[in-house]
């Protein structure tokens, strides 16, 4: 007898024990459960943010696939005004002062040919701006300068595509008009 009281009174605590686990809804409380869903709420949100983040730079990087007509006019307005080692009546030549002179076949104070300084610093301009490569938008490019429709200059670089912008510059001055030419492939 005193063992069946002993056993009804262990199963009294284990029922009571159980009872106290209960919420007023009658379901179990599972705050474990609940911290870790949390925790694994905010490893999704903190996934979601770094994706977000990621995605927007490969996009921001990806815009930049073409050259645009602004930038290879604005790129021959400048390179026009580029001053070149080539010294004439105590002044160093501007690119355009230098296409005149090479057309008048000008030497410069250093005795140099002003063709020769002009190809010089232009190849120099063009191939530090417009560098070509597969991993590059720009595929290539050809610069073409002609005085009084004479070709004084031609750069090539890279390989021509379907795809290109294009500047072209008339210059005139006196009797000599002078025309540069600059197709970017992208």
């Amino acid at each position: 007898m005193r063992q069946k009281r002993y056993e009804k009174g262990r199963k009294g605590q284990e029922e009571n024990r159980n009872f106290s686990n209960l919420n007023f809804s009658g379901k179990r409380k599972s705050t474990k459960a609940q911290e870790e869903i949390v925790g694994f709420a905010l490893i999704i949100i903190i996934v979601a943010v770094v994706i977000l983040f990621l995605l927007s730079f490969s996009l921001k990087n990806s815009e930049k696939e073409s050259v645009e007509s602004y930038e290879v006019d604005s790129f021959i307005q400048a390179a026009l005004q580029y001053t070149s080692q080539c010294e004439i009546n105590a002044r160093n030549q501007s690119v355009q002062d230098l296409i005149f002179d090479c057309v008048d076949n000008e030497v410069c104070s250093n005795e140099m040919d002003s063709c020769e300084v002009l190809n010089s610093t232009l190849r120099g301009i063009v191939g530090e701006s417009w560098k070509t490569s597969q991993n590059t938008p720009t595929k290539g490019y050809e610069l073409v300068v002609k005085g009084n429709n004479n070709e004084i200059l031609m750069l090539k670089e890279g390989n021509a595509t379907n795809n290109y912008k294009g500047g072209l510059q008339s210059l005139t001055k006196s009797s000599d008009s002078i025309e540069i030419s600059l197709n970017v492939y992208y």
